[in-house]
């Protein structure tokens, strides 16, 4: 009588210890390989300002970014024992508001990353002496006047050119007009992304 069975438990034993050996084969083959290294590539969003870019646009120096023209008329009365004297004289101002850019402070123009940050010195008045003299006239004139007494009404007229035209509105939309400008100038050099600051 064959056992032919026994033969065939013989040879599902064998082939399971040649399954497991491959198995194993496999896993310390996969451990024990050099990992493949990853690539990984990257894009430098970064840019450069030369310092001869830097010093091209300061070099505009005072810039005039809002005028405002104003027309007063000033008077004044001076009492008489019998008649009192009368002046009343019209003066015309244009008043220039802008920013020195020789007085930017160190570093006022800078990248960070893909964007030009440029801080600008704060708007001021660029002249004081904005009264036009030449074009002020009288508009009445009666008795006698001195020089000191013109020269007071030419303070008075000063003083009220500052306090109707050197206004927030109007150092505000000088400000804007700065911004709108200054990224006009860096996008003509190539530079899209531009945030413009002022001193405070």
């Amino acid at each position: 009588m064959v056992r032919r069975k026994k033969k065939t438990s013989n040879t599902n034993s064998t082939l399971k210890l040649i399954v497991a050996a491959l198995v194993l084969l496999v896993v310390v083959w996969t451990m024990l390989s050099p990992k493949k290294a990853a690539v990984e590539v990257t894009v430098d969003q970064s840019i450069n300002l030369t310092p001869e870019q830097i010093q091209s646009i300061r070099d505009i120096g005072e810039w005039e970014l809002l005028s405002v023209s104003d027309e007063e008329m000033i008077d004044t009365v001076s009492k008489g024992w019998i008649k009192d004297s009368k002046l009343a004289r019209i003066y015309y101002g244009t008043l220039r508001f802008g920013i020195d850019l020789k007085s930017a402070k160190e570093g006022w123009m800078q990248t960070k990353g893909d964007t030009v940050v440029v801080t600008l010195p704060k708007v001021k008045l660029l002249d004081r002496d904005f009264i036009d003299e030449a074009r002020t006239k009288s508009f009445y004139e009666s008795g006698r006047w001195t020089n000191q007494d013109r020269q007071t009404l030419y303070s008075r007229a000063h003083q009220q050119m500052l306090a109707h035209c050197y206004t927030e509105k109007n150092l505000q939309e000088a400000e804007e007009n700065a911004v709108r400008q200054m990224k006009k100038i860096l996008a003509g050099m190539g530079f899209d992304k531009v945030e413009v600051l002022f001193e405070r």
